[in-house]
């Protein structure tokens, strides 16, 4: 369990924690592609993956530091998004297994990015978000502009982007920026009780929702209809769908554990 990315391992949920308390777990580039590695090693086996961080911070966004180079005027900062960030934020999107994020205090920068491009957001009451990359000169990484701007609107998401204010817990539930929002020491508990329920049921089926959900999110009505009429066949011809079909027949739960 060396690195900076702790495995804690349930049954058929993971627990991927983020874990460099002095930086309170500031990213970087070897950190993002740690976290890369380890989601895709453990979605060969895992059934539902959360990723978490202390209960100080989620993550405070990158570590500046140990991103720049010691000769500023050479350096592309964009460079690191292309080489490890960006395929951290494909390799969450196409995960074939659901993504639970537990957020307890600071999500900031790409820790925020991180944290909602999962499928299901847990923040405790006293965590919060933001997007402070303004007050450096930059701007929203780790897929920030798109994320915010769907969960949100367009309106909320310039106001977190230009303003670089802090939005807290209830904030972002009222808004729809996250899913659940429990008291700071139910955060872990839940996101563990959501996992569970997750790993419990259809593997294939949720492979393909979070494919179709994706894929609709930049796509118009008529080609979400024919990825459905595809994706549906696909699913139909699973081992989830004989049992979740039988599991109906016979009034009794499914069973899915193929």
């Amino acid at each position: 369990m060396t690195g900076s990315i702790l495995i804690e391992r349930d049954g058929p949920v993971t627990v991927l924690r983020l874990n460099d308390p002095a930086t309170m777990n500031a990213m970087t580039p070897a950190m993002a592609r740690e976290l890369h590695e380890k989601l895709l090693q453990e979605a060969s086996t895992a059934r539902a993956i959360i990723l978490a961080g202390s209960a100080r911070a989620f993550s405070t966004g990158a570590n500046l530091k140990a991103s720049m180079s010691e000769d500023m005027s050479s350096f592309d900062v964009g460079e690191t998004l292309e080489q490890d960030y960006n395929p951290l934020m494909a390799a969450m999107r196409d995960l074939p297994v659901p993504l639970v994020s537990a957020v307890c205090g600071a999500a900031a920068g790409v820790g925020a990015s991180i944290a909602l491009a999962c499928d299901i957001i847990v923040v405790g009451r006293d965590a919060y978000f933001l997007e402070a990359f303004v007050r450096i000169g930059l701007i929203p990484d780790g897929g920030a502009t798109w994320l915010l701007t769907r969960a949100v609107g367009r309106v909320r998401a310039m106001e977190m982007m230009l303003l670089a204010e802090k939005i807290p817990a209830d904030r972002a539930f009222e808004w729809g920026l996250v899913t659940r929002l429990v008291d700071n020491d139910a955060v872990e508990t839940t996101a563990q009780d959501i996992a569970a329920r997750l790993a419990a049921g259809p593997l294939h089926s949720h492979a393909l929702i979070r494919k179709a959900a994706w894929s609709a999110a930049d796509t118009d009505f008529a080609t979400t209809l024919a990825h459905e009429r595809s994706w549906q066949k696909e699913a139909g011809n699973t081992p989830d769908f004989a049992e979740g079909l039988a599991a109906f027949l016979e009034k009794r739960p499914a069973r899915f554990n193929d």
